[in-house]
């Protein structure tokens, strides 16, 4: 099959915080196009390859980027031995044969690129091949997923309203500190007690957030910090690695953190 290798075969580990698996399934049924909000490293992707996996579904993920056009999503003629044949992008390939596909970080790309799903978004869920002059009725199992962080909004970086209004919405946050030392731990391989005091630092650090942070150290940046300390790297020192270093060149706000590091072995 086309979509094989798009299949997820193996259950992704996912801790649910509340109903969104209920609400996805439900939004996926109606074949809704969802927007999943939340800061970076939360589980938005995990999430969606979660649910891809429960509803048997095929996932294509695009990294969105801002030199990404609208040929990159839906496909170009390209030359090949028998001439110029066109080669379906990865939007178009789910829009026909029926994947859920993930379009990650969506504000990275360029305005004049994503009013491409806009006719995917509403009730007509039709593809537009303006170069070839296809119009392509969506696959009855095609659903659309757009993710993107709220806290890197910008007058320059932000979605249109015309799109924002096509999509109903998930709000992600990071999990509570209970749920966050078991992902951490089960992800990391280490015991809860080093996970419990990894999530320690990391509920720290968000809390600078906005105090010279852009953003804190995510469940993912933990989750690192956690892989460090399963080979046999203290957690000091993985926490300079993977949470500290990564997210401030600031040496206030270094020092800061390293001290909120030390008060946590004590």
């Amino acid at each position: 099959m086309i979509l094989d290798s798009h299949r997820i075969t193996t259950e992704p580990y996912y801790c649910a915080a509340g109903n969104e698996i209920a609400l996805f399934a439900a939004a996926y049924a109606a074949r809704m196009p969802m927007m999943l909000k939340g800061p970076t490293g939360c589980g938005k992707t995990r999430f969606i390859e979660y649910m891809a996996w429960r509803l048997g579904k095929p996932l294509i993920t695009v990294a969105c980027h801002e030199d990404m056009t609208a040929s990159d999503l839906v496909g170009r003629f390209l030359l090949d031995a028998n001439g110029t044949v066109w080669h379906d992008g990865p939007l178009t390939r789910a829009v026909r044969h029926g994947a859920i596909c993930y379009l990650d970080e969506i504000v990275e790309a360029r305005q004049d690129t994503t009013v491409v799903i806009h006719p995917l978004a509403d009730d007509r869920r039709v593809l537009p091949l303006e170069k070839t002059g296809e119009l392509i009725t969506a696959h009855p199992d095609f659903q659309l997923v757009i993710s993107y962080n709220p806290g890197y909004q910008s007058v320059l970086k932000d979605l249109k309203e015309s799109t924002k209004q096509r999509f109903a919405a998930m709000q992600f946050l990071y999990p509570d500190r209970a749920l966050e030392t078991a992902i951490v731990a089960h992800e990391a391989g280490i015991a809860e007690e080093d996970a419990r005091r990894l999530v320690l630092i990391g509920e720290a650090a968000r809390h600078l957030k906005g105090h010279g942070l852009d953003e804190g150290a995510s469940t993912r940046m933990l989750i690192h910090a956690g892989q460090l300390i399963a080979r046999g790297v203290a957690l000091a020192a993985a926490c300079q690695v993977a949470l500290i270093l990564p997210i401030t060149d600031d040496p206030d706000l270094r020092d800061a953190l390293t001290a909120t590091v030390d008060a946590c072995l004590r």
